[in-house]
């Protein structure tokens, strides 16, 4: 509690948050109030502040799903589930705060816990909410079987605002089905479960640190040219596998989507135009999809294929790629301002490279892939072929229903690092 006070005295709310994401779980609710009220003060989040405050004096049931809610709200969803645990307790038979505590729990990505609390009382709710959320929180916990019990026992609702809800559990559980004929789904299964939750096809598994928390993602890496090249080369092999063949390549707006879509024109063979929403049997490049505009990406058109190089597991983009380079947190494009070590051992920033987007692209085409990582650290092999095998196996699930943003990383774990 005194580092904490301590934090808060000085002002460094950022690092009053980390403190309690690691420790709020053991303190007293009140503490934990007190501490938020003095935050929320700072930071100007009357509502927080409120709520906070009304529980430092209070802690019934409705003082502690107001401040589970504002913290939801404010995004801080772990500090809310303490709260919102307790109420349950007071009173679970209310299923108000039992779902507010389910999406506490969802949003922390914590579904092995968010079906735990469902369980005991999901035949007394209605199943619209309750049962979809114990099926889609059971699949991306990684319990198939539960998911697909669930679903099956699960009516279609009388209300339209659930159906997209309903066809997209039902989407994800037939690629699950899929998946698994070729691959395990199982705690390590990356390219799997990526497939099953957002329906696209992940070219690249790290092999650093792979049984050391990483589990197939990268955290920071710095990209090059010849690591673009080797991605552009995975990504012919997905389509050639998928029996996918784009009849043009469309260019993004950001710099480093031109330059990369520059390049897949010019190695696919493919004329290249600027983006245009609804054109079908276009491959549409993108680096980032953070930095770049995604309008017109989340309905699909007719053969459209997106790509992403670099997807930010951390940080999910508003769409989800059909095909992902690669998972990571933090990610250095070849052309962009970067640290090196200069001869006398000192770290020294190295500018953009400001030159055009046809001649960079134009190395990327040049340049001489680079042969796949090594397996290291528990990795498993993952030549071309295994690529392939697994965007045949799963090509009639492929390319199917919009591109739903995908907020959790499912049962497969990674290290994060802040």
């Amino acid at each position: 509690m005194s580092e904490a006070r301590a934090l808060l005295d000085s002002g460094d709310i950022p690092g009053l948050i980390r403190h309690l994401r690691f420790h709020a779980d053991g303190m007293d609710l009140a503490e934990v109030a007190g501490l938020m009220e003095g935050a929320a003060a700072r930071s100007g989040f009357d509502d927080m502040r409120e709520a906070a405050a009304a529980m430092v004096r209070a802690r019934g049931p409705q003082e502690l799903y107001d401040f589970g809610y504002a913290c939801i709200e404010r995004g801080v969803p772990f500090l809310a589930i303490p709260a919102l645990r307790r109420a349950v307790d007071l009173m679970p038979d209310e299923p108000v705060l039992l779902m507010e505590l389910v999406s506490a729990l969802e949003r922390e990505t914590r579904h092995a816990e968010a079906v735990g609390a469902l369980e005991p009382r999901v035949a007394s709710l209605d199943p619209w909410p309750a049962r979809y959320l114990l099926a889609f929180n059971a699949l991306l916990a990684g319990d198939a079987d539960r998911a697909e019990r669930e679903a099956a026992a699960l009516p279609a609702p009388d209300n339209a605002d659930w159906e997209p809800a309903h066809n997209r559990l039902a989407r994800m559980l037939g690629r699950a089905r899929t998946a698994r004929t070729v691959s395990p789904l199982d705690a390590q299964d990356l390219r799997g479960w990526h497939f099953t939750i957002g329906g696209g096809l992940l070219a690249t598994i790290s092999p650093h640190g792979f049984d050391q928390g990483m589990t197939g993602r990268y955290a920071y890496t710095s990209d090059g040219v010849t690591t673009c090249r080797r991605v552009l080369d995975r990504l012919r092999v997905i389509l050639a596998a998928a029996g996918r063949r784009p009849t043009s390549v469309g260019l993004l707006p950001d710099r480093s989507s031109q330059i990369l879509g520059l390049a897949a024109a010019r190695l696919f063979e493919l004329p290249a135009e600027a983006f245009v929403p609804g054109r079908p049997g276009v491959l549409v490049v993108a680096y980032d999809l953070n930095e770049t505009e995604t309008d017109g990406l989340w309905e699909r058109a007719e053969g459209q294929v997106l790509f992403e190089r670099a997807t930010c597991w951390t940080d999910p983009p508003a769409v989800s790629a059909d095909v992902s380079g690669l998972l990571h947190q933090v990610m250095v494009a070849p052309w962009g301002e970067r640290l090196r070590m200069a001869p006398g051992g000192e770290a020294e920033t190295v500018p953009p490279d400001g030159r055009p987007a046809e001649e960079l692209a134009a190395e990327i085409v040049q340049a001489v892939p680079e042969a796949d990582e090594d397996s290291a650290d528990g990795a498993p092999p993952d030549p071309d072929e295994t690529l392939a095998a697994f965007a045949r196996a799963v090509a009639g699930q492929w390319l199917s229903g919009p591109r739903d943003a995908v907020h959790s990383p499912g049962p497969v774990p990674s290290s994060r690092f802040a």
